[in-house]
């Protein structure tokens, strides 16, 4: 009796088929001191160059524990918003690789701890037409938001503006800004932190 023929895997179902070509390229080209530096000092080109050398791998290792692309996807934005934020704990730049998967990890067990939800926060205020009432305070929400978009690093404010004020796509303000769209999904999560902080201390 012969053998049933297994069918292969789409290369869609392949956590690690981006670990090839230009991902492995940026990888062996990667200044992990020059990176770790960048990112100590928020530079938010710094990014780029994060997500091109290991977005692929954590989204592996972040699939492997979901079972979900977006979900994966996600824990590819936390753990690029936690380099940002603590690059500066990282004291020796050569383990940022190792450091980073064990990062992605932790936020992907997060989450199967957790219960999924929608966070009950508006990713931007929402401005309603000024009534009799209340047109002042909505004037001023209007005049302090725009204040706190322009105190945004210059890509940051360019994402917010194509995406919240503009309506494109992710897809579309990667293509625009000359980023990968986790790239600008980061960005924008930043900028929205930053943003409500703002709004808040203005209240």
């Amino acid at each position: 009796m012969s053998r049933r023929q297994v069918e292969p895997h789409s290369p869609d179902d392949d956590p690690w088929r981006h670990l090839k070509g230009s991902v492995a390229k940026a990888r062996h080209e990667l200044n992990a001191g020059r990176l770790v530096d960048e990112l100590r000092a928020q530079r938010p080109e710094a990014l780029d160059e994060l997500l091109a050398a290991f977005g692929a791998e954590i989204e592996g290792v972040a699939y492997l524990i979901l079972h979900s692309r977006s979900d994966a996807e996600e824990v590819v934005i936390d753990t690029a918003m936690t380099a940002w934020d603590k690059a500066a704990t990282l004291r020796d730049a050569s383990a940022l690789r190792a450091w980073l998967l064990r990062v992605a990890a932790r936020h992907a067990l997060q989450r199967v701890r957790r219960a999924r939800g929608i966070d009950p926060l508006p990713l931007l205020p929402t401005f309603q037409a000024a009534s009799a009432t209340g047109g002042a305070d909505v004037l001023s929400d209007r005049l302090s938001l725009t204040a706190a978009v322009s105190d945004l690093p210059p890509r940051m404010r360019a994402a917010v503006a194509l995406h919240y004020f503009s309506d494109l796509t992710i897809d579309d303000v990667a293509a625009a800004l000359g980023s990968s769209r986790n790239t600008v999904k980061t960005e924008l999560r930043l900028a929205l932190r930053r943003l409500r902080v703002a709004m808040d201390a203005n209240r």
